[in-house]
């Protein structure tokens, strides 16, 4: 089974990604706007030229062209200086071509509409008797087409500059290794920060997975670390998983302990009616029953789920119903009268096997003293949920009895099963309290309290 990778390795993966994206992006785009920027401005500096060609130009009287021995940009002058110059007359078919064309086989431009610009980039071909040094190099080129009228004669010229992409090239070179140098420095350095701030904002994590570690070898008992607010909701319901673990361990020893402890005496009481045989019998039914009702007990207090802060709110109305409803069917020849008073909508964070046992044993026991009526109500209030069950019995030998573990109610409170010894450990699972009193009219009077989580 294949490994998920850790928290922090998809987050260094996913910034470097992410980050490697955004510089390439942006180095290209970068990029892009500083090669259009440099066309622009050398095409702008051979628009530049064209006018001071046409600011030298001048026709004869034959209407011939004739251009001054040097011109203001000594560029044109200078042979294979990269810029290259030429006029060509349109209706007469001359060229003139400046000094710096000399050995340059120049693809200039012929052909071009009058008062028009025409910018573009040309690649120079190998012609016979050319440079062949010239040949594949790309140039800049612009264009612009005049009518010129001299003594009645008008003349259509041709004005075309080229420059030599070399330098520009040169230029772009130069610029791409700074840009994508510091591009790549700057990523390195954003990624050591990612990498640093990612390892401090992961640091309560680590912590709080070696507290776990310590927590299973047993060298702590809870998470005792304080963290940010994000993980302090999940410590604090870690400590409630393990203390409800605890005290569902704690329950089960203490059940079995017990039990061990409380079936000793029936054991010996039949291993002593072995040697009177005629009241063996009576003895070890009785005996019998007593086991019974210990083991009872105990598997209750055992198998309570106890408070679970995640366990889902549980709606009691029909809980209680049905309780009552079963409960009348058992106790059908004493036709009793069952008031329950309870809102429809009342929920508690309550298992439905506890609520059943609770609720069960504490109205089975009023059933079995009632003489013709009892009652049951729940409420909410500040200090949690409230039960309270009475009964028109004969009511509690003594209300004031305490319950410890391994005291059987019915011990403390003669008349009264180990049904409300089992409520008294249900209860104290959760948290909350079980008081016993005497109703105004001499009845029993059961309250339980839940606190809120």
């Amino acid at each position: 089974m294949k490994v998920p990778l850790s928290i922090r390795t998809r987050l260094t993966w996913g910034a470097f990604l992410v980050l490697l994206a955004f510089l390439a992006l942006a180095g290209w785009a970068v990029q892009q706007a500083f090669a259009d920027s440099i066309r622009a401005q050398r095409f702008a500096r051979l628009q530049t030229t064209v006018y001071v060609l046409m600011a030298a130009a001048e026709l004869d009287g034959a209407g011939r062209l004739v251009m001054p021995p040097s011109l203001a940009e000594p560029r044109l002058s200078l042979p294979g200086s990269g810029l290259y110059a030429s006029i060509h007359n349109l209706g007469s078919g001359e060229t003139w071509q400046s000094s710096s064309t000399a050995g340059v086989q120049a693809p200039f431009q012929r052909s071009q509409a009058t008062g028009q610009w025409r910018f573009d980039t040309v690649a120079a071909a190998q012609a016979p008797g050319g440079d062949a040094a010239a040949s594949g190099r790309a140039f800049l080129a612009a264009t612009y087409a005049v009518t010129w009228a001299v003594n009645d004669q008008v003349t259509h010229l041709a004005f075309a500059v080229l420059e030599d992409t070399a330098e520009l090239a040169q230029e772009m070179a130069t610029f791409q290794r700074t840009l994508w140098s510091w591009l790549g420095a700057t990523g390195l350095l954003l990624l050591l920060t990612q990498t640093v701030l990612l390892r401090w904002g992961l640091a309560p994590l680590r912590h709080m997975a070696r507290e776990i570690q310590h927590i299973e070898t047993g060298a702590q008992t809870r998470v005792e670390g304080r963290y940010p607010s994000e993980l302090a909701g999940l410590s604090h319901n870690l400590n409630l998983l393990i203390d409800q673990q605890q005290a569902r361990q704690t329950r089960y020893q203490d059940a079995l302990a017990d039990l061990a402890h409380s079936l000793k005496t029936p054991l010996a009481a039949m291993r002593a009616a072995l040697a009177e045989p005629a009241e063996l019998s009576a003895s070890v039914a009785q005996q019998v029953s007593r086991m019974d009702d210990i083991v009872r007990h105990q598997l209750g207090r055992a198998g309570a789920r106890g408070a679970n802060r995640f366990a889902p709110n549980l709606v009691l109305a029909p809980v209680l119903q049905r309780v009552c409803d079963t409960l009348a069917k058992v106790y059908q020849d004493k036709n009793l009268a069952f008031s329950v008073v309870c809102p429809p909508d009342l929920a508690w964070r309550l298992d439905e096997g506890d609520a059943f046992e609770m609720l069960g044993n504490v109205l089975d026991n009023a059933a079995k003293w009632a003489r013709h009526e009892v009652g049951v109500r729940l409420w909410l209030d500040a200090h949690g949920l409230t039960i309270r069950v009475t009964d028109d019995g004969p009511g509690f030998a003594d209300p004031q009895a305490k319950l410890a573990r391994g005291v059987r109610l019915d011990e403390s409170v003669p008349g009264h099963g180990i049904g409300l010894s089992v409520v008294h450990d249900l209860v104290a699972s959760y948290h909350g309290e079980l008081s016993l009193a005497k109703t105004p009219a001499g009845g029993a009077q059961v309250d339980i309290v839940l606190p809120r989580a």
